[in-house]
């Protein structure tokens, strides 16, 4: 019914405080219920295996937003499209990817699939195998809520991945709460000796930039930075400033 929309929740550089990408997010506005959250029927639409349309529609959506920002002269370095186990485990996808990529034209450097790490360890050599096909159209890859799916560190280390996601459940309780920042320390540490960025995800305080910046992390995202909203509502001006804690 032509009732789902993207979203695009910004991603900035924890350094320099500059936004330099976005994460498509699926949004449901139905016309008696008004938007819909995500936690209530992205759940359905995995159960019934419509989760998989799903995604192929954002990410040919994301794909024309981000030639349109880019012809604008937008400076954006990536969209990141999120990819459900159903749609990833499916051999279509790199068919998928590959034709949207092609009739969009936009250069695949500039697109990032983003697997959950659960996803990947359901069976890893069919990740392995789907991974560094997608990296051959030249697509980023990132690892999303890292830490949270048991994954061998030796599988790890063969994925062809530029990116570690860190869960927001660790970031919530930065930086007071020593076992998450620990954890957090060890996942940036992890990421920095594998030549990885890292990316956290669910920042809703500067404290908690703050601590990501100081021991290293890259990139962040969450309602700090901003909040998701429709394309035509990113707010391209806005720089946070991050003091050292």
């Amino acid at each position: 019914q032509n009732e789902l929309l993207v979203y695009y929740q910004p991603v900035h550089d924890l350094k320099t405080c500059r936004l330099i990408g976005v994460e498509a997010l699926v949004r449901w506005e139905h016309p008696q219920r008004g938007l819909v959250s995500p936690a209530q029927f992205i759940p359905i639409a995995e159960r019934t295996g419509l989760i998989a349309q799903i995604d192929a529609w954002v990410m040919r959506q994301a794909c024309e937003q981000m030639c349109q920002w880019l012809r604008a002269g937008v400076a954006l370095s990536f969209v990141a499209v999120n990819v459900s186990s159903r749609l990833f485990a499916g051999r279509e996808l790199y068919q998928q990817v590959a034709q949207v990529l092609r009739e969009t034209g936009l250069d695949p450097a500039c697109l990032e699939l983003e697997v959950t790490e659960s996803a990947v360890m359901e069976d890893p050599e069919v990740a392995l195998e789907q991974m560094h096909r997608l990296r051959e159209l030249g697509v980023q890859l990132a690892i999303d809520d890292f830490g949270t799916g048991y994954s061998s560190l030796l599988r790890l280390k063969r994925l062809p991945v530029q990116k570690l996601k860190i869960d927001q459940g660790f970031v919530a309780g930065l930086p007071c709460d020593e076992d998450d920042a620990a954890i957090v320390r060890v996942i940036i540490a992890l990421a920095q000796s594998m030549g990885m960025q890292v990316q956290a995800e669910g920042i809703e305080q500067v404290e908690q930039a703050a601590f990501l910046l100081e021991h290293g992390g890259h990139l962040g995202q969450g309602y700090w930075f901003g909040r998701p909203v429709p394309a035509m509502l990113l707010d391209w001006a806005r720089t946070p400033v991050i003091s050292p804690r």
